[in-house]
């Protein structure tokens, strides 16, 4: 089951969220989806209704709420659409709508708030990492997250285990950003895994981007899958 969710934010008008719930009756276990640049599209909407028929309460916030009209979505070629608001979110404003959600999550009785996770796409894939720092999280997971290096410094308070996902041929995230990252994760001690696809490229998850790659995208949510099965399953 689907819908539509407002919930309050700091410094802005309400905030809406996509929200996929699992069928029972729960407590489940949740995921806070973040989209990439393209707002919370089919391809996000579709990973959300993927996960809540795994058993996961899925909730994805609309991250441009302050600069776009609600339900915003763009096309994978529409760059200079989707740049205004990529450039607007600030740093703080992230983190207060990740405990928004946060919030909210903890408040639904049908959500086991021992087992909250963060799962993100490029510029998610940075915000799920930083949300492992805000948050009490049992578990995230970064797809190709864009300047997660811009960050590196929340490497040393992630709270759950991450998985990373890489792209080597990723034109968008360099070698040497990814090393950053993962070297701050071991000079923390921080449990994490880490996968790299030697032949993708950014955005291979999604079939509708210039980038899909199908095996990858199979091969890497199988792993994704099992490790979210045990962190927040088990």
């Amino acid at each position: 089951m689907s819908r539509i969710i407002s919930l309050t934010v700091k410094d802005a008008p309400l905030m809406n969220a996509y929200v996929s719930t699992p069928r029972g009756e729960g407590p489940f276990p949740a995921i806070i989806l973040f989209h990439d640049a393209f707002g919370v599209n089919i391809n996000i909407r579709n990973v959300a209704d993927k996960l809540a028929s795994d058993g996961y309460l899925v909730v994805a916030p609309e991250m441009f709420h302050r600069t776009a009209a609600p339900g915003f979505e763009a096309r994978y070629y529409q760059v200079s659409v989707v740049m205004p608001h990529t450039k607007a979110l600030k740093s703080e404003q992230i983190a207060d709508d990740i405990q928004s959600v946060y919030k909210w999550l903890t408040k639904q009785d049908n959500v086991d708030e021992n087992k909250i996770g963060a799962v993100g796409f490029s510029m998610g894939g940075r915000m799920s990492f930083v949300a492992n720092s805000l948050l009490n999280l049992a578990a995230s997971v970064s797809f190709y997250g864009t300047s997660t290096d811009k960050e590196v410094e929340k490497a040393a308070t992630q709270n759950g285990p991450s998985l990373f996902v890489w792209a080597a041929k990723d034109d968008t995230v360099s070698h040497a950003q990814v090393d950053k990252i993962l070297e701050a994760m071991r000079a923390a001690d921080k449990d994490f895994v880490n996968i790299e696809i030697s032949k993708a490229g950014h955005g291979f998850f999604f079939d509708s981007h210039p980038g899909y790659d199908a095996q990858a995208a199979r091969e890497t949510w199988s792993m994704v899958s099992a490790f979210l099965k045990n962190k927040l399953q088990s």
